[in-house]
């Protein structure tokens, strides 16, 4: 799974990365080393702009973390809707109508995860172990996402405040190295698939699920970090630094 992640690039950066066409920079983030549901967060999408004709372009957006279906009837559903499986995605009925047709990449510089040691007879409980798994070459990462549109019935369609954007997090099972800390990993796609993820004109069901390909392995820092990180309040460059974990045996009395 993918519950928490890093986002710290400038989006200006982002707009370069990721040949992007349009960007309103009133639409802005801060950079943010603990990102959770239900924040705010960049994606990459291409969709029309209404004043520019049907044409697509590929867009800069914030959407909301946590994918609430179109036909929801209350937007918190989307507290629980953060990732979204690759084996199912294409036929779960909140997800597959989005993963034909609205496809984005969510920029991340990588993601946490927690592990939990095997308990041994007569002692405590131990403690969860905390990692940032980052590309060992310090690019950025893209996750596979998908997008959806809510609309507040309340509200008239015209007003803007009656539509929320939200966002989900596609994950497979973890590559080898990484099973051992937890057996799920968001996708990361690879620069060269890009442009087929956001391709709105790629429909078929087999097209699509090819994209759904793990990457090559053997390309993620696996790096044990403070247990900072667990209160989502916590937000600083900080909690990415590498902070070994203390042996197993430590503080056992001989």
């Amino acid at each position: 799974m993918c519950g928490r992640y890093a986002s710290s690039r400038k989006p200006e950066d982002l707009v370069e990365l990721f040949d992007v066409a349009s960007w309103d920079p009133k639409e802005t983030l801060a950079a943010d080393y603990n990102v959770a549901p239900t924040k705010d967060v960049f994606a990459v999408l291409e969709r029309p702009i209404r004043e520019q004709g049907p044409d697509p372009v590929r867009q800069l957006r914030v959407l909301r973390w946590g994918l609430v279906p179109s036909w929801a009837k209350d937007p918190s559903v989307g507290v629980k809707m953060f990732n979204a499986r690759s084996e199912t995605v294409h036929e779960k009925p909140a997800y597959r109508r989005a993963f034909s047709t609205r496809r984005c990449l969510i920029p991340a510089d990588g993601y946490f995860e927690w592990h939990t040691p095997e308990k041994r007879p007569g002692e405590k409980a131990p403690k969860k172990q905390p990692y940032f798994v980052t590309p060992k070459d310090g690019s950025q990462a893209a996750f596979a996402g998908l997008y959806e549109f809510w609309r507040d019935r309340n509200i008239p369609e015209d007003d803007p405040a009656a539509w929320i954007t939200t966002c989900t997090i596609i994950t497979l099972a973890a590559e080898e190295e990484l099973a051992h800390v937890h057996p799920r990993m968001p996708l990361i796609l690879p620069r060269d698939r890009w442009d087929d993820w956001l391709d709105r004109s790629l429909t078929e069901e087999d097209e699509l699920t090819a994209l759904l390909a793990p990457p090559a392995p053997g390309l993620m820092e696996l790096r044990p970090i403070g247990p900072a990180v667990g209160n989502f309040r916590n937000n600083a460059p900080e909690l990415l630094d590498r902070v070994e974990p203390e042996p197993e045996d430590a503080g056992m009395l001989f």
